[in-house]
């Protein structure tokens, strides 16, 4: 199957989340203060946030007892302490060894670490008010105190030195590594800039956290709208399932009607159906036109000066520009890498989608009624048409075979017969912060305890749109052993009471594809935590992989069962995907590398000075963005890039990983089975259980014994092979 990296996008929510920073130093302390707090102890056992996690499976977040008004105080009492963790450590007057510094920098802060978790997780998944206000207040402030961490001219003083006899102090190779990695982070984010400097930084940090809370308190006003549809007739041609959701989602709004909700679930199924064309461009253009309306919640301003304070940031710290900076520790290592391989790809997606053009059009012609030009709001309504009488394939003929709890269940099998872990549901037992999370617990092949894993599969008001994996707790072997708390979190359409729940082919694929985000945390095996983030290139990778899963021959006759007679889908239909898996993959590499490409030359902008909405257009025009497309993340929505710096320069990672996962699965279908043992067990061993206690190129040559071969990523879309 075509694995779908324009679709899947986990999420990390706040810069200090994911700064790569705070996971050398820590998997869960994220930002300190300068002196500590006697009052911590009283504190601590008032506010349930700073307690300790109780209860079984090594102690489970307490969700039941989260609430917005409990934040600031835990922040500051959380905050004190770890400034007292790194006070001790910088101030130790023992010469610094490895021993007295860098383990107790991996256990600084972890109150902190699991406050900053489960503020993570509710502004991602139950944004309210409340927490978008204390999302403003906090967001600069937990900047500021990480700095603080990093200019500590005494802590880097230890670090260096530890740096520079790492060759002649006995350290083993991941002692090694830990020290590296952290003195290289240390530099990039500013340790070893004169005090004028780091005050500077520091207000573009803080700056830079304002606005991106901004940017997200903006978007999800948008997405919280939706269209009322009161006649029925407008929805001809959606199937029932569909308008049953619809249905649905009016009513909870108070309305009567149909709602379509401004979220990608909720839009693609009208956009496919609908044989309304107003309606079609109706929903479209809300959904493209989210953040860019020019009112309360336009998020152009917004943009404009995060660009230019990444810029800024980046000649600070010595580097040409923002994506120069971000880029030294991933796999591309360059810009220019990046580009280049999104430009060996880009010309091919084009000129397909130029062919998918002249059929669509060729099928409007023929349709009565006025004659039309494919627009945007046309191109999956008339590329259904082509699929169906190309293939004889009809979306709407799949979905009745994917029952979400099916499909889940699919995925768990899947990851139990390649990698030997084993699920038990245990919903109800633990505490959740939405009602319908369903939680497993998980054990290896051996019976040992791996961890939890939790499921959050529905849209809603409040939560972001998108679909993401977050991990609550990372596995460490360093004391104290952690085990793994892992969740996913997608906003699939929820029906009426009682009715089935069916998702798309695409869904499905969705649904495997952030499961391989949980299976790759779940098989994580490192003993420092601070080597257990892999570069932001590698990180849908495995994702990527696990998409493969969905319609193997063995998943499909136990899961994919038709909700109605149980039956297995038939091969013939089978062989209809199967034939189509490289159909209209120049419309979905094309929306997804126009982003990638525009995200890049954006943050190769040396002077960052740009307006947002003239240079997409500019920029798509220079690339020649075909007319009857629009990006896939237009800028005034793209999470990715302005609600941290997470994926900023970064959304070419994607299709890096993709050249990375064509060409494992293909490492499958040679030894003879997508099953085959020897080879899930060497690529969870070699790739997915090291975390980055190994570069990861070389890991990935371990495993393959070469590089990763981009004519299988060709290959795999149908585009010419070089």
């Amino acid at each position: 199957m075509v694995a779908g990296f324009f679709q899947r996008e986990p999420f990390v929510r706040h810069a200090f989340l994911a700064a790569g920073l705070a996971a050398l130093m820590s998997t869960t302390a994220i930002a300190g203060e300068q002196a500590a707090a006697p009052a911590a102890a009283p504190a601590a056992n008032a506010n349930p946030l700073l307690a300790t996690w109780t209860g079984p499976y090594g102690g489970v977040p307490p969700w039941d007892k989260v609430k917005p008004e409990l934040f600031p105080q835990a922040f500051e009492v959380a905050l004190a302490e770890r400034a007292a963790d790194y006070a001790r450590i910088a101030n130790d007057p023992a010469r610094p060894t490895f021993a007295n510094t860098f383990v107790p920098m991996q256990n600084a802060g972890e109150r902190l670490g699991r406050v900053m978790t489960l503020f993570g997780v509710m502004t991602g998944n139950m944004n309210t008010p409340a927490y978008q206000k204390i999302d403003r207040e906090w967001s600069p402030k937990l900047a500021a105190a990480q700095d603080r961490i990093t200019f500590d001219p005494k802590l880097f003083a230890r670090i260096e030195a530890i740096y520079q006899a790492r060759d002649t102090s006995g350290l083993n190779a991941q002692q090694k590594r830990l020290v590296t990695r952290t003195y290289d982070m240390f530099v990039r984010q500013g340790a070893k800039l004169d005090a004028a400097q780091k005050a500077q930084l520091s207000q573009y940090n803080q700056q830079l956290a304002t606005a991106f809370s901004e940017f997200s308190e903006k978007l999800l006003g948008d997405e919280g709208k939706a269209i009322l549809v009161t006649d029925e007739r407008q929805l001809a041609g959606v199937p029932d399932s569909v308008k049953a959701v619809a249905k649905a989602a009016a009513t909870e709004r108070g309305q009567t009607g149909w709602a379509i909700v401004n979220t990608r679930s909720a839009v693609d199924p009208v956009l496919t159906f609908a044989t309304d064309r107003a309606l079609r461009e109706k929903v479209w253009r809300g959904f493209v036109n989210r953040g860019d309306n020019g009112d309360a919640n336009d998020t152009n301003a917004t943009i404009a000066r995060i660009v230019k304070l990444r810029a800024d940031r980046a000649h600070l710290l010595g580097f040409k520009t923002h994506a120069d900076w971000r880029m030294q520790d991933t796999m591309a290592k360059t810009p220019a890498a990046a580009m280049n391989l999104m430009m060996r790809v880009w010309p091919a997606a084009k000129a397909r989608v130029a062919e998918e053009v002249r059929d669509m059009q060729a099928i409007a012609d023929k349709d009565g009624g006025a004659k039309i030009t494919i627009e945007p709001w046309d191109y999956r309504f008339y590329q259904e048409k082509v699929r169906k009488s190309r293939y004889d394939l009809d979306q709407a003929e799949l979905k009745p075979y994917f029952e979400l709890n099916n499909i889940i269940q699919g995925s768990l099998y899947a990851a139990n017969r390649l990698y030997g872990l084993n699920f038990k549901e245990i919903t109800g037992t633990v505490p959740v912060f939405e009602p319908n999370m369903r939680v497993w617990h998980v054990t290896d092949r051996a019976g040992k305890e791996v961890g939890l894993f939790y499921r959050d599969d529905f849209a809603r008001t409040g939560k972001r749109s998108g679909a993401w994996a977050n991990t609550y707790r990372s596995q460490r072997n360093l004391p104290p052993v952690r085990n793994v708390l892992s969740s996913n979190n997608n906003n699939f359409a929820k029906g009426a009471p009682g009715e089935p729940i069916l998702i798309s082919l695409d869904d499905a694929e969705t649904l495997f594809h952030e499961f391989g985000h949980a299976i790759h945390a779940m098989l994580q095996n490192v003993y420092y935590p601070g080597l257990a983030g892999t570069p932001r290139d590698f990180v849908e990778y495995p994702s990527q992989v696990n998409e493969h899963w969905l319609l193997t021959r063995d998943v499909l006759d136990k899961y994919a069962r038709h909700y109605q007679t149980k039956a297995a889908m038939p091969q013939a239909l089978l062989d209809k995907i199967k034939a189509s898996e490289t159909f209209n993959q120049g419309f979905a590499t094309t929306e997804y590398l126009s982003s990638a490409i525009v995200d890049m030359k954006l943050h190769t902008v040396a002077d960052g000075v740009v307006d947002p909405d003239r240079f997409e257009r500019e920029t798509l025009a220079e690339i020649g963005m075909p007319k009857e497309l629009v990006m896939r993340h237009r800028l005034p929505q793209f999470n990715h890039l302005f609600s941290s710096d997470s994926y900023s320069a970064g959304y070419y990672s994607y299709l890096w990983s993709e050249t990375m996962d064509a060409d494992t699965f293909a490492a499958f279908e040679e030894a003879g089975s997508p099953w085959d043992k020897a080879t899930a067990d060497r690529f969870a061993k070699v790739l997915l259980s090291t975390g980055n206690e190994t570069d990861r190129a070389d890991a990935y040559r371990a495993f393959r014994g070469r590089d990763p071969d981009v004519n299988a990523l060709l290959k795999q879309r149908g585009f010419p092979t070089r």
